[in-house]
């Protein structure tokens, strides 16, 4: 016969409901009454039916987390691994498990999300994204059910709770950098712009050109779909172009490994021809060829917080919306050149 909370307080002559906080690790019930507790229910092998205190806690003790594509394509990109990394950390220090998403399309996720919420399968949720005139982001809002984002919304700005970088600013300091290596010619490899990741990366390069009175043109710039360049025909445009090139922003460091990959089959050695820089600063990209320039944006860090604000919402019914920008580091590596250099000597 299983045995019981009440079996386990008479054999530690105490009160069921003592049991039940020591369980629940209340801060009422002193240290010497939690051991003796513990012990006995280690000697009875006794173990918490945690599921039925969640249900009369109206909790499920699990989160939802929503990423822009399904599982299949999003774990392609390293960015997902280390972010949900940094979402398990805080999930298991608050003793919480994940939902992740498996919704292909926004259709799809739309609709997962809204069983989540409306079937009570998660007690809040973590958008991995943020995308332009987002139907998930917007039926979250009007249910007033707690989540947070990993990304700036594009709408109702100042109501959400998200963690993000200075995408703008990264991207403009990116066009100074290579200006500052002497380079006048700058392309843009960007994403997808139904996402205000990429929306900001294009607003921070063009003004920069503006300010530092570059040249902008529109020939220099190519949108990719799903974080790759799939399109190899852009980059040989790009590379044949009257005045190509001589840098290049890559919106991902998945997408500048591919990139350099398309230039080794155009001749086009990297950085001696065309100098890249790019954002995340991949695991790999330190041991590519050649070594990646890249930003690093902690990844973690954006995860990790993006789950504490959101167990801070569903701990505090009035808790205060909040926002900020990760601190971000320029990596630099061998993929960029000087031209300043090359003047100097000649």
């Amino acid at each position: 016969m299983a045995v019981t909370i009440i079996d386990v307080a008479r054999e530690a002559n105490v009160s069921p409901s003592t049991v039940s906080r020591v369980i629940s690790d209340s801060p009422r019930i002193s240290e010497k009454t939690k051991r003796k507790v513990r012990q006995v229910m280690d000697r009875l092998n006794y173990h918490p039916n945690f599921q039925a205190r969640n249900l009369a806690a109206k909790r499920t003790r699990t989160i939802g987390v929503i990423m822009s594509h399904s599982t299949s394509l999003a774990f392609q990109n390293p960015f997902f691994p280390e972010v949900i990394r940094g979402i398990c950390t805080s999930a298991h220090a608050n003793q919480y498990g994940m939902y992740l998403s498996t919704g292909g399309n926004e259709k799809e996720i739309y609709q997962e999300v809204k069983s989540m919420v409306q079937s009570k399968k998660v007690d809040g949720i973590i958008l991995l994204y943020s995308k332009v005139n987002d139907p998930t982001l917007t039926f979250l809002k009007e249910v007033d059910f707690p989540f947070t984002m990993v990304g700036r919304p594009y709408q109702y700005e100042e109501e959400i709770t998200y963690i993000d970088n200075d995408n703008r600013k990264i991207a403009y300091e990116l066009v100074k950098y290579l200006v500052q290596l002497g380079h006048q010619h700058i392309a843009f490899v960007g994403g997808n712009l139904d996402y205000v990741v990429s929306l900001d990366r294009l607003e921070g390069y063009k003004s920069a050109h503006i300010d530092l009175n570059l040249t902008y043109k529109e020939e220099y710039i190519i949108h990719t779909q799903n974080q790759s360049p799939n399109d190899f025909d852009s980059i040989r445009t790009l590379i044949h172009l009257d005045v190509p090139p001589t840098a290049l922003i890559a919106h991902d460091d998945s997408v500048a490994y591919e990139i350099i990959r398309h230039l080794e089959e155009l001749s086009i050695r990297v950085p001696d021809d065309l100098s890249i820089v790019s954002f995340n600063n991949h695991a790999l990209s330190a041991f590519v060829k050649p070594p990646l320039t890249t930003v690093d944006i902690s990844i973690f860090q954006l995860g990790l917080e993006a789950a504490n604000y959101l167990f801070e919402k569903m701990n505090r019914t009035q808790a205060p919306i909040k926002s900020r920008f990760v601190s971000t580091t320029l990596i630099e590596r061998q993929s960029t050149k000087s031209l300043t250099k090359d003047t100097m000597k000649g």
